[in-house]
């Protein structure tokens, strides 16, 4: 190969082509001194970068030849020219300390997130989170930027994370989540527009509201309308959370799934029922805030039955099949807040009333549980009725 052999490389420049005629045993240091001349620099006055297919060229390079032969096509190389003067008025200048960067925008985030997940604002003293059994983290769907221009209608993200926070801080969530010791990794927003198990579940006539990943590793509620404009009831979201919750244990929809998801379901209404008449959050009780039906307090049992009935039917069953483990589970709670009511203090002797108006004395031992508490309240009350069917018999 003649090394000598000169072709074109085409130097660009701020808009400008310029042509140089090289050997193929050029080296990056005789290019740039062409350039430079081509150009009219000074290398006293100008900072320049030479790059050749994406790598930068080396100035001090005299032993390296760029080539190994004639290019088939003309080479182009990338001038990249800077003035001293003004690299040295853009060093001396200082950052702006009222902007943020991406990298803080990022952490001021994260942080008022934790401040307000550690607020529990929308239930006050009342809404805090177990320290062992909780919602991890909590995350918004942010990714579709839902909210973000003036123009839309549909909630910024910012409020779909205090709708999260709300949920995982709701008083009866708080109660099921620390009676049956669970721990969820994440509880996140479902994407209403992308998800594609969603968009699995409607081309089958289907509605996906909710889904759990591995057990309770991740649990995803859908919280906003088909149409965007607005967020799904408060009472509808934290059905689904409960039902999502079950798959804890059970995956698929059978009557023990049913079962399981109807006594937790009665733990949260208990719970609310329980709150009443103690806690009050800006004049409104925490059934109030959450939006619960005074009827649906009034005969727990009943209320689930009735909401069950459209539920399981999608699967084949129907509430009559666990009503008895349903009325087991709401008997328990319902000794418990009435025990609750007397307003006594744990430990001590509590004066209840049995079916014949006779005075019972009940001994709540404080070391126990609630679960434990209702259960032995359970066993007494079982003992009761065996007694009095042996005296009538």
């Amino acid at each position: 190969m003649d090394s000598q052999s000169r072709f074109d490389v085409i130097v660009s420049c701020k808009g400008r082509n310029e042509a140089i005629f090289i050997t193929a045993s050029a080296t990056p240091a005789d290019v740039f001194a062409m350039v430079m001349t081509t150009l009219g620099l000074d290398a006293a006055c100008h900072n320049v970068k030479l790059v050749l297919k994406g790598k930068r060229l080396d100035a001090t390079d005299s032993t390296t030849s760029l080539f190994d032969g004639v290019p088939k096509k003309t080479p182009r190389i990338m001038a990249l020219v800077t003035t001293v003067k003004d690299a040295k008025s853009i060093a001396e200048k200082k950052s702006d300390p009222t902007i943020r960067g991406f990298a803080q925008e990022a952490q001021r985030t994260e942080r008022l997130q934790k401040q307000s997940l550690s607020s529990g604002k929308a239930w006050g003293s009342l809404g805090q989170q177990d320290r062992n059994y909780r919602f991890v983290k909590i995350e918004a769907c942010t990714w579709q930027s839902f909210g973000h221009r003036p123009t839309e209608s549909t909630p910024h993200a910012f409020e779909a994370y205090a709708l999260l926070e709300k949920l995982a801080s709701d008083p009866g969530v708080v109660a099921i989540m620390k009676e049956r010791e669970l721990v969820v990794n994440a509880l996140g927003e479902m994407d209403p527009v992308d998800d594609r198990l969603m968009q699995k579940t409607q081309q089958g006539g289907g509605c996906l509201l909710g889904y759990n990943t591995n057990h309770g590793l991740r649990i995803d509620i859908k919280l906003r309308t088909d149409n965007l404009a607005a967020f799904r009831p408060y009472s509808e979201l934290v059905g689904t959370l409960i039902h999502e919750l079950s798959h804890n244990w059970v995956g698929e929809h059978n009557l023990l799934f049913w079962t399981n998801y109807a006594q937790m379901r009665a733990e949260y209404l208990y719970k609310h029922r329980r709150l009443l008449s103690s806690a009050l959050i800006k004049g409104q009780t925490t059934a109030q805030i959450a939006g619960l039906p005074k009827a649906g307090l009034d005969n727990v049992c009943e209320f689930i039955l009735q909401e069950l009935v459209r539920e399981m039917a999608q699967h084949g069953l129907h509430p009559r099949m666990i009503a008895a483990a349903l009325r087991q589970r709401c008997d328990e709670l319902e000794q418990f807040v009435e025990i609750e009511t007397v307003g006594r203090r744990l430990g001590d002797g509590v004066n209840l009333k049995d079916g014949n108006g006779q005075s019972l004395s009940v001994h709540v031992d404080s070391q126990l549980s609630p679960r434990e508490r209702a259960l032995a309240a359970a066993e007494r009350r079982a003992k009761e009725q065996r007694e009095k069917r042996g005296a009538t018999e």
